[in-house]
């Protein structure tokens, strides 16, 4: 199968696309399992990254694990295999983690559908078009993540940006007559953050190992952080938020306790108690290893650079991820700035080869290709380029660009047993990553 790149009329997170997305036609069935052929990969080249730590500035290093990489990033040998087609405009695709092996796919138009014994069901699992807007190319249905504790509560959640352009976090309970059907009337509202611009509204939520939500949140939108949210502890935007939402259904939220700013301040000023991190610009996906508990950050740039952060299983938090002192690992708009404190990412690249927007994914988990356990594969919204990371074994990290896709990468998506997906904005294809074939 040969696929084509989409127009530039799909950026809907690249950083400096302002015209709006045209509405799709409406769908008059349910997506479906593909039939076509699977497509050829693309040759394997080594990525070029960029700059690696600046002077006096530390960087995470890797958590020993007790796996031992079975191949180097720049031995992976990747393709993609379409497995299911027909969404309209799919950012998010994950599972419910309650054993029945479902997946769940978001379309940024306002519907997830259920993938349940292989076949996409014909009534979506939810269906909030009625309260979102996706007037800018950025807002919509973002995110959901289920509930730990999800097969005994039926709870998930859902992050989309409403008709007045204002992120809104929302719990939903499944219905009590047919799994694959979530219940309209459950809404129950977690938190709302306003808008000031109709960009960078992030999306994602995860569950970590502690049980709590984490909720990423940009700086606002427009552009060079006009607002001056990413350095400013008053505001829950350009934030990583924590919030403990299942300890009492009563309550939208409440805050843990060891949050790190419930007793401490930032330079003498006070943060908000919901905040974990702050300094992100637009954190578009972010994932934790399921086997170490790594939370990885992915965060899109300005004009240049992208990034990818790290941070270690059991921190506890209070991090300054830089924006905008720092764009990736070098300084914005300004030849000195002060790195002290931040945290800066493991790896960054450039807008070059029609990169333009990191899409984050996760560290592969999976039983069908064991050779790739340990390694996090992530790549670019625009170029389609998809790299995989892994600790080098000195104390550094290992990168290499390990496909050349062409798709509209909006998202990766990882199922119940831990096997990854790739989902083609453009296309409405969702593809399964597989290990190319040795001659």
């Amino acid at each position: 199968m040969h696929i084509k790149r989409t127009s530039a009329s799909f950026l809907f997170f690249a950083l400096l696309v302002s015209a709006c997305t045209q509405p799709m036609p409406a769908r008059e069935s349910a997506p479906s399992v593909v039939t076509m052929a699977a497509p050829t990969a693309a040759p394997v080249t080594e990525a070029t990254p960029t700059d690696t730590a600046s002077a006096g500035v530390s960087l995470p290093t890797p958590t020993p694990v007790s796996d031992v990489l079975a191949v180097t990033p720049d031995q992976v040998r990747l393709r993609l295999e379409p497995v299911f087609e027909g969404f309209q405009l799919p950012v998010f695709l994950t599972h419910a983690g309650d054993g029945s092996g479902r997946s769940f796919v978001v379309e940024k138009t306002g519907k997830i559908w259920v993938i349940d014994g292989g076949a996409v069901q014909p009534i979506p699992f939810l269906d909030v078009s009625d309260k979102i807007t996706t007037a800018g190319n950025e807002q919509g249905l973002l995110g959901m993540a289920f509930a730990p504790n999800f097969a005994a509560s039926g709870h998930f959640f859902v992050n989309y940006t409403d008709r007045q352009g204002t992120t809104v976090v929302e719990r939903y309970t499944v219905s009590d007559n047919d799994r694959n059907l979530a219940d309209p009337q459950s809404a129950f509202t977690v938190i709302t953050v306003a808008q000031p611009a109709s960009n960078h509204n992030a999306g994602m939520l995860d569950f970590g190992p502690d049980g709590y939500l984490y909720v990423p949140l940009g700086d606002g939108g427009a552009a060079n952080d006009r607002f001056g949210h990413g350095q400013n502890p008053d505001t829950l935007l350009a934030k990583i938020l924590r919030l403990d939402v299942t300890s009492d259904p009563t309550q939208p939220y409440l805050i843990p306790a060891d949050n790190p700013f419930v007793n401490a301040d930032w330079n003498g000023r006070p943060v908000r108690d919901e905040v974990w991190a702050i300094g992100l610009r637009n954190p578009w996906r972010t994932s934790f290893d399921r086997v170490t508990g790594d939370f990885w950050i992915a965060d899109v740039g300005q004009n240049q650079i992208e990034e990818v952060n790290v941070v270690r299983p059991g921190a506890p938090g209070g991090y300054n991820f830089g924006w905008p002192i720092m764009e990736g690992l070098s300084c914005f708009n300004t030849a000195n700035c002060d790195q002290s404190g931040l945290m800066l990412p493991v790896i960054d690249y450039r807008h070059v080869g029609g990169n333009c927007s990191v899409t984050g994914g996760y560290v592969y988990r999976g039983s069908a290709f064991p050779q790739w356990n340990g390694i996090y594969f992530y790549g670019d919204y625009c170029s389609g380029r998809i790299w995989a990371l892994a600790p080098d074994g000195s104390g550094g990290w290992s990168n290499a660009e390990v496909l050349d896709s062409n798709l509209t990468l909006s998202s990766f998506g990882e199922d119940e047993v831990g096997e990854l997906y790739a989902l083609d904005y453009g296309s409405g294809v969702i593809y399964r990553l597989t290990a190319e074939q040795s001659d």
